[in-house]
């Protein structure tokens, strides 16, 4: 997969991620809406500053969008702390 393929997945992924639509993406990137469009079907290639932009507007580190390996970017949760499994008590083997 050539990088701008590869640029396209991972900004797709991490703006679905965020759950912003590309028009909100644009307008908090100073870009324009159809540039993004462009850049998700890979048509057009980033330049080095506005990989930046879209990685500040994302909250990822612009290597990150470059990555070959696929990285899972999850939705954030409206709270920031972590949320503990549910576990059930340890039963104690042996007789009380």
């Amino acid at each position: 997969m050539d990088i701008r393929a590869v640029f396209a997945r991972n900004l797709r992924k991490a703006r679905q991620a965020k759950g912003l639509s590309q028009e909100a993406l644009a307008h908090d990137a100073d870009i324009d809406r159809t540039y993004v469009s462009a850049l998700e079907r890979g048509v057009h290639s980033a330049s080095i500053d506005t990989i930046d932009k879209i990685a500040k507007v994302l909250e990822v580190e612009a290597s990150d969008l470059l990555q070959r390996s696929s990285k899972s970017y999850s939705r954030k949760s409206d709270d920031a702390a972590p949320r503990e499994a549910a576990k059930s008590p340890k039963r104690k083997s042996g007789k009380s």
